[in-house]
């Protein structure tokens, strides 16, 4: 979906561009921060410890989102895996952190392989959009639930915002998100929701620590490592790409993102990854009517990384001050029309109507198998589905 012609990034950027930018960040960072620092700690990192693993995911991101969009024209976002971190906190207590830092190494130099091979793009390209799609709805379905949910608790700061987005809609499309995120601030604000006495403006320092390796972290942490981020994070962030449209350079986006993630290993960057549910906010209408000029949402995404990186304690507690209904309910409305494309996309051949609907329903479910979350096993049932209808 690139122009063949070369775009002008500042022509391209927009306000709703970089909105969705920060909602990503938000979403993503206030969703699964508290996971990574749980797996930072479990292997005995400090404090000053946890503030590089923060620079380094932080910079990480930010560079990678920023290089690999603007040199695609697609908005490709990347994440820190949050299967992976969850890992960590039950599976790698034992090790001490240098032997975690270089297990961290080798799964990265592993997803490097794996992607300049070409072995993971040509799995990839045997999956059907419809499946893909499929698979895509049943990761950002409870996000839309997530947000009727929340009328339970906050019941005016939740209707007001989903009102807010629906005169948005009629009357200034392009900026309905917006809108919603100022109203909710407003009003979480008013009513004394917003803590931000714990703010402190604070940088953080990067910490190199040298890499050790032992056969317990081989099989304990760098082999589970590789094939969880692969996976439950690359496939779903694939397919995610693909059920919107963009026929990505998957080889050597896979590939550079584990470039990237070898050098900041050491400061304890322990898995970086294509994002999948984040990865859809920069991608809906909401952000530009033409998927050609949606790529600067995700590279307005990557500066707001390397902000995150930078001041990582600071931005920790700016994102914690956000109520917990609000993010919810942001990240739902931002996700709606993807989530739509997506079923309609999905259902749309009858040939394959039923394989994407099991994708569809297993995803949904949160099955969790061998570590491996519901995303990859809903591809599984769908494919299998489709397989045994086909020869039938």
């Amino acid at each position: 979906m690139a122009d063949p012609a070369p775009r002008s990034f500042f022509r391209d950027l927009s306000l709703p561009a970089i909105v969705a930018g920060f909602i990503t960040v938000l979403v993503g960072f206030a969703s699964s921060a508290v996971i990574v620092f749980q797996a930072a700690q479990s292997l005995g990192a400090g404090q000053a410890e946890i503030a590089s693993w923060m620079w380094a995911l932080g910079l990480g991101m930010g560079v990678t989102c920023i290089g690999l969009s603007l040199r695609y024209r697609m908005p490709v976002v990347t994440a820190w895996s949050t299967p992976g971190a969850a890992m960590l906190v039950v599976g790698a207590t034992a090790l001490p952190l240098s032997d975690a830092i270089g297990a961290f190494v080798l799964a990265a130099l592993m997803g490097a392989l794996a992607g300049f091979s070409g072995v993971f793009e040509k799995a990839m390209r045997r999956i059907p959009v419809s499946l893909a799609s499929g698979m895509l709805a049943g990761v950002l379905l409870r996000f839309g639930l997530d947000v009727f949910v929340s009328v339970g608790t906050q019941p005016l700061l939740v209707l007001a915002m989903f009102a807010t987005y629906l005169a948005g809609r009629r009357l200034f499309p392009r900026y309905a998100v917006i809108a919603t995120l100022l109203v909710g601030v407003a009003i979480a604000g008013s009513q004394g929701l917003m803590h931000t006495e714990q703010v402190r403006l604070q940088l953080a320092r990067p910490l190199f620590t040298v890499p050790t390796l032992s056969w317990a972290a081989v099989f304990g942490i760098a082999l589970p490592l590789f094939i969880v981020t692969m996976a439950s994070q690359n496939v779903p962030g694939v397919a995610v790409l693909k059920a919107s449209g963009y026929d990505a350079p998957i080889s050597p986006v896979v590939g550079w993102i584990g470039v990237v993630n070898t050098m900041l290993a050491p400061f304890g960057g322990y898995a970086l990854n294509l994002a999948a549910i984040t990865a859809a906010i920069c991608m809906g209408r909401d952000v530009h009517e033409d998927p050609a000029r949606r790529y600067p949402a995700a590279v307005s995404a990557g500066v707001f990384y390397i902000v995150i990186g930078l001041f990582g304690a600071t931005v920790a507690a700016v994102f914690a001050a956000f109520p917990k209904e609000l993010i919810a309910t942001l990240a739902g409305i931002a996700l709606l029309g993807t989530i739509g494309n997506s079923l309609a996309v999905a259902l749309k051949d009858e040939g394959e109507r039923e394989p994407a609907l099991v994708t569809f329903l297993v995803t949904a479910s949160g099955l969790s198998m061998a570590g491996i979350g519901s995303a990859f096993w809903g591809l599984v049932a769908g494919a299998v589905t489709l397989l045994v209808l086909r020869r039938r």
